[in-house]
């Protein structure tokens, strides 16, 4: 029998930038801290950073993420 284990994402950090809400979220994998990030919009949201190695390489692309589509 399948059993789907859910995943709920432990956000750490949420910040507003360019109108995109910003949200950093850190998991476990292998004994090793990774973090993601999303965007989300008025129209609908993006993972913008499917895994960096530390919270502020998460920051750094999530901006840069956001500052190439409101360009």
């Amino acid at each position: 029998m399948f059993r789907a284990d859910p995943h709920y994402p432990r956000i750490i950090l949420s910040f507003v930038y360019r109108g995109y809400q910003i949200q950093v979220e850190q998991e476990e994998a292998n004994d090793q801290v990774i973090y993601s990030a999303w965007a989300n919009y008025a129209v609908g949201c993006a993972v913008a950073v499917p895994i960096a190695y530390s919270r502020s390489e998460t920051i750094r692309r999530a901006k840069l993420w956001v500052d190439r589509r409101c360009q």
